[in-house]
């Protein structure tokens, strides 16, 4: 499979300070890739270095397999959707006026705006000014205008700010969508774990400017490793005695973790310990979350 976005050593300096560093994005074809990281990471920055919105330091940047830079930024981008931080909207014109005038720039299809507009759900909100709309109904105008080109990429930056519940579960249909219906890339920037984990097949994580992590989404679970926690009314001698059989232990708090094993290991495991009289208070099964892995990987808390 092909990468839509390649970008090797990318990096973006402001005044002496690398808030973007070394990154090598792989976006591959078809997917849907999470850009993931806290606020002020560098997502913002990297993305706007793609679209050429923003001049790298150093690096370099490959769209459908063809180098970006300033002379044949436009031709390379020509199927390229986005929506990079708050929309912008006149708020005198209407729904469907706003995006007449996107129609008329990209030198897109008239009837595109119909059918967008009906994909983001504005249809019968398109004679309305925009003045008037809320916030979530301004995301989903912006969003319509990325998507008038029915671009091969498409990139969005927070595209759930401002949205209610329903339209987050609104807008992560639409976007899981889009690969099967239109053909489409999507690259979707968040810093909300639980946002990402639910909507994208692959993942690249980014903690102050340096991508830490990137790979399928499922390969992160895998770091998600299972184990017991044993507490018991003697965790001394029962140290001891898992040492005599050979089971690797950690303690936190008033429990032991020990690796997870089949119910008859298990179940030998608790016939010597009472043997021994000691007096088994609760097994649980554990697991970590892939919050406890995002915050080893980034070293910050996780919104959800």
């Amino acid at each position: 499979m092909s990468n839509v976005i390649e970008t090797k050593g990318l990096s973006k300096e402001y005044e002496n300070i690398f808030r973007v560093k070394d990154v090598d994005l792989s976006v591959p074809e078809g997917a849907i890739y999470g850009f993931l990281g806290p606020n002020g990471a560098g997502k913002s920055t990297t993305l706007k270095m793609v679209l050429g919105l923003a001049k790298p330091t150093t690096g370099e940047i490959s769209v459908f397999g063809r180098n970006v830079n300033s002379k044949n930024r436009l031709a390379n981008l020509r199927d390229v959707g986005s929506l990079i931080e708050s929309p912008s909207y006149y708020g005198h014109l209407t729904g469907e006026e706003n995006l007449r005038i996107f129609q008329t720039l990209r030198g897109v299809p008239k009837e595109n705006i119909k059918e967008v507009l009906k994909i983001v759900r504005l249809d019968n909100q398109k004679d309305k000014k925009v003045s008037h709309y809320s916030m979530g109904m301004k995301q989903r105008l912006g969003f319509a205008s990325a998507l008038l080109g029915y671009p091969k990429l498409l990139i969005l930056d927070e595209p759930t700010n401002g949205l209610d519940p329903a339209g987050i579960q609104e807008m992560r249909e639409l976007i899981q969508s889009l690969p099967q219906k239109f053909g489409m890339t999507v690259v979707v920037s968040s810093h909300l774990l639980s946002e990402i984990d639910q909507l994208a097949t692959s993942v690249g994580i980014i903690r102050e400017g340096e991508l830490v992590y990137q790979d399928r989404l499922s390969e992160l679970h895998k770091y998600s490793k299972h184990h017991l926690a044993v507490r018991t009314l003697n965790n001394d001698l029962t140290k001891s005695l898992l040492n005599q059989n050979g089971v690797s232990w950690e303690s936190e708090e008033e429990y032991l973790l020990i690796p997870k094993m089949n119910d008859s290991v298990m179940a030998e495991l608790s016939k010597t310990l009472g043997k021994n009289n000691i007096g088994v208070v609760r097994i649980e099964e554990r697991k970590k979350s892939l919050e406890d892995i995002f915050l080893e990987l980034t070293g910050t808390a996780v919104s959800l």
